[in-house]
C-alpha cells in the first residue's frame, strides 16, 4: 500500500508540471523513474490515467477521478504535516479574485462567504465583471472562468458545471404553440451573449438524436443580467444558467422553453499563475470553494 500511496503522489505531481520532467526535477527522480511509478499504478489499477504525447499529458476520465482523490489525500496529509510540526498559522493577508459577473447569483457567493468567515484575516477583494480580467497583467490572485472544455492543469481546475435553460416570459409566448421540440424555435426572437452569437446549439433528449439548431438573433448583449431581464421584459427567448432564472420560474414570471431537452453544460473553472505558493492562499481558496 505504501507503494501505491508513493506513486499517487508522483502521479499527481506530473499532472502538476505537466511533464515527467518536470515532476521529475522537483522530486529529484529521473523521468523515467516517474514514468515507471506512473506506469506501475496504472498496471495495479487495470485502467490507463494518462494520454501520453510528446508535448504534453492529458488526463483520461479515470485519471481524472484518482488525481481528485489524491489531491485530497496530499492536502489532509500536509495539513497534518504543518498542524503536528507547530507550523501552522491562521492565514492572513489579501486574495484578490475575478469573477465573472453572472455568478454573483450564483451559489458560488455562498461558497466565498464561508471562505471569508472561516479566515478572517484574509481580506478579499473581489471584481465581479463581465470583462475578462488578466492575471499578471492585472494583478489577480486567483481568475474564475467560464467557459467549455477547461482542463485540469498546474494552473486550472474545474470548480463546478452549470445546467443551461431556454426561457421567455409568459407574455412572449402566450400567441404561440408549446413547442415540442428546437427546430420549432429556431426563427423565434432570440436574444444571445455576444462571445456566444454565432454558435451552433445542440439539444439533447433521452432516446432521441441531438438536435442541432443555428438561430439568429434579433438582439445581443455582453451582460448576462441584461440578457435575462431583456428575456423577463417580453423582449424574445434567452438560454441563461438555470440559478438566474429559478426563482421566476417557481413563481410564474418566467418560462422554461423545452424542459424535456437539455444543453451541453459549461464549466466554471479557476486559474492562477504558476508561481502560486503550494501553501499560499491562493490553494487554501481552492481547496475550500471546491468542498462539497
Amino acid at each position: 500500500m505504501i507503494d501505491r500511496l508513493r506513486q499517487m503522489a508522483i502521479f499527481a505531481k506530473a499532472i502538476d508540471h505537466g511533464s515527467f520532467r518536470g515532476a521529475a526535477r522537483e522530486l529529484r527522480l529521473s523521468p523515467s523513474v516517474v514514468s515507471h511509478h506512473i506506469s506501475q499504478l496504472e498496471e495495479h489499477i487495470g485502467v490507463a490515467l494518462l494520454y501520453r504525447s510528446t508535448r504534453k499529458l492529458t488526463l483520461t476520465p479515470e485519471g481524472e477521478r484518482l488525481l481528485g482523490a489524491t489531491r485530497q489525500m496530499l492536502d489532509a496529509a500536509e495539513g497534518e504535516f504543518l498542524a503536528l510540526s507547530g507550523e501552522a498559522t491562521e492565514p492572513s493577508g489579501e486574495l484578490r479574485i475575478t469573477v465573472p459577473s453572472v455568478l454573483s447569483q450564483s451559489g458560488f457567493i455562498d461558497a466565498l462567504a464561508a471562505f471569508s468567515v472561516s479566515h478572517p484575516k484574509i481580506k478579499l477583494s473581489l471584481d465581479f465583471s463581465d470583462v475578462r480580467r488578466e492575471l499578471v497583467e492585472d494583478g489577480y490572485d486567483l481568475a474564475i472562468r467560464i467557459g467549455k472544455g477547461a482542463k485540469t492543469s498546474a494552473t486550472s481546475r474545474t470548480l463546478f458545471k452549470i445546467r443551461r435553460q431556454v426561457v421567455a416570459s409568459p407574455t412572449y409566448l402566450d400567441d404561440r404553440p408549446v413547442p415540442q421540440n428546437p427546430k420549432e424555435i429556431e426563427n423565434w426572437d432570440w436574444l444571445v451573449l455576444a462571445p456566444a452569437q454565432n454558435n451552433q446549439l445542440v439539444f439533447q433528449k433521452p432516446g432521441i438524436t441531438k438536435s442541432a439548431i443555428k438561430p439568429d438573433f434579433r438582439a445581443s448583449t455582453n451582460d448576462a443580467h441584461a440578457l435575462y431581464r431583456l428575456s423577463r421584459a417580453g423582449a424574445g427567448i434567452s438560454i441563461v444558467p438555470d440559478f438566474l432564472a429559478k426563482s421566476d420560474i417557481e413563481s410564474g414570471r418566467m418560462c422554461e422553453i423545452l424542459p424535456d431537452w437539455t444543453l451541453p453544460t459549461i464549466d466554471v473553472f479557476a486559474v492562477w499563475p504558476a508561481n502560486a505558493p503550494r501553501h499560499g492562499l491562493v490553494h487554501l481558496a481552492l481547496r475550500e470553494l471546491t468542498k462539497k
